[in-house]
């Protein structure tokens, strides 16, 4: 069963842009399937993970582009960069768009290579696990606290309840998990941090101990929607500052991981500079972390932290689909101050906090006036460059309905985003 996907209407404007199109994002969220759903059976599609076609890709590029020949889909380009030198050179010749639609489930081994001979000639799409949108059938557009439209969307999206939420969260995104309702959640996560650890890290990045890079990733885990803190994060695997810091990348590259920056504007005093991070996928984040039931991650010790988590990565989600680069960040200052989340686009700051409660009350609210400065910079010792308008705040928690806290704050339902 094909679960429609969000990101089909931006890769058809893509392709249609560039001679180059590029689906990227972690293993097994269904890049190569939806291109072969939009292609409809008139692209060839020839796959990198088999040797004998990556070894003829690698040792003799130009033998390979006379054997395959466009329109056509190759999947897992990061195998053998050495294509993209002769996909130049036969996109310079032809100057047709969309000849070459090409998949690739490592950024960071890949983007350099692309960004040096494509560049000016491929359009990149970022595709992550499903989305709740995509799961319930529902139109998916860009996260907004705007009361009006987010009351438009009421319209459309089934309500949750706590229970459903949490099955949502703990079964994670993969569209397989929602193609074969059958499928065992701890085998398939089980096998994909196989496949990852031995295809991708070990492939692709030389990192030399398996097992130390597992408990990493075990610890990032246990650290999602928290500040990083890379002596910590060492001190706990048996590694290096340096070498935390250079596997965090790795995960970052490889869409696992999601790092929030801080919102930074020069009215802002004493803001901290720590990313935040998110892990992208809670139910691998739940198999990670030995969560084996909706039920225990519900009333377990990180309910709130996977709460937080989710939000986010449903927000990010909602912008990567249609295109666009999320204009999200997070707030922090040096007196333990926190905005979950910010918004920040067309000059205007949108905040959002996450509460895991059905009424969290106006207290939720509280740091939201930590942004005033930004609006009036001039009574704050800013030059008048820095205002930024703050816009319709949000706190998405466990509420049965859109309702409004004050003038510019509202309850939002996680089940709305």
């Amino acid at each position: 069963m094909y679960i429609e996907r969000a990101a089909e209407q931006t890769v058809k404007k893509v392709s249609d842009t560039f001679p180059v199109l590029l689906v990227t994002g972690p293993r097994q969220v269904g890049k190569t399937t939806m291109l072969k759903k939009l292609a409809g059976g008139k692209r060839e599609v020839v796959s990198l993970d088999g040797m004998d076609v990556r070894l003829l890709a690698k040792t003799d590029p130009e033998l390979f582009m006379q054997r395959y020949k466009p329109p056509i889909i190759i999947d897992e380009i990061q195998y053998a960069p050495e294509l993209l030198p002769y996909i130049k050179m036969a996109v310079d010749e032809s100057g047709k768009n969309g000849d070459y639609w090409l998949t690739g489930s490592q950024a960071f081994h890949l983007m350099k290579n692309v960004s040096e001979s494509l560049a000016g000639r491929v359009g990149i799409v970022n595709l992550l696990g499903l989305s709740a949108s995509e799961i319930g059938g529902v139109p998916s557009v860009p996260f907004t606290t705007d009361p009006a439209r987010l009351m438009e969307r009421m319209r459309e999206v089934p309500k949750m309840g706590l229970g459903d939420v949490y099955r949502r969260i703990w079964r994670g995104s993969m569209p397989r998990l929602y193609q074969q309702e059958s499928a065992d959640w701890e085998t398939y996560y089980r096998s994909y941090v196989e496949t990852y650890l031995q295809r991708d890290v070990r492939d692709l990045t030389q990192v030399g101990d398996e097992l130390s890079f597992y408990q990493f990733m075990i610890a990032v885990a246990a650290r999602t929607s928290r500040p990083v803190v890379y002596e910590e994060l060492a001190a706990e695997v048996g590694i290096s500052s340096p070498t935390a810091k250079k596997w965090l990348s790795i995960l970052v590259s490889s869409r696992i991981v999601a790092l929030v920056q801080p919102y930074h504007n020069d009215v802002l005093k004493r803001v901290t500079k720590m990313p935040l991070l998110h892990f992208l996928d809670t139910g691998l984040a739940a198999y990670l972390l030995k969560w084996n039931t909706p039920e225990a991650l519900e009333s377990g010790a990180m309910a709130g932290s996977f709460f937080e988590t989710y939000v986010f990565s449903e927000i990010y989600k909602s912008y990567l689909n249609e295109g666009k680069e999320p204009p999200v960040f997070y707030y922090r200052d040096k007196s333990q101050r926190e905005i979950d989340l910010l918004l920040y686009e067309n000059g205007v700051l949108s905040p959002i906090e996450v509460k895991k409660a059905a009424s969290p009350g106006k207290a939720a609210v509280k740091n939201f006036h930590v942004l005033e400065p930004v609006e009036h910079p001039e009574k704050f010792g800013g030059v008048k460059s820095l205002k930024a308008s703050v816009g319709n705040g949000a706190v998405v928690c466990m509420a049965n309905d859109l309702l409004p806290i004050d003038q510019k704050n509202w309850y939002v339902p996680v089940w709305l985003i």
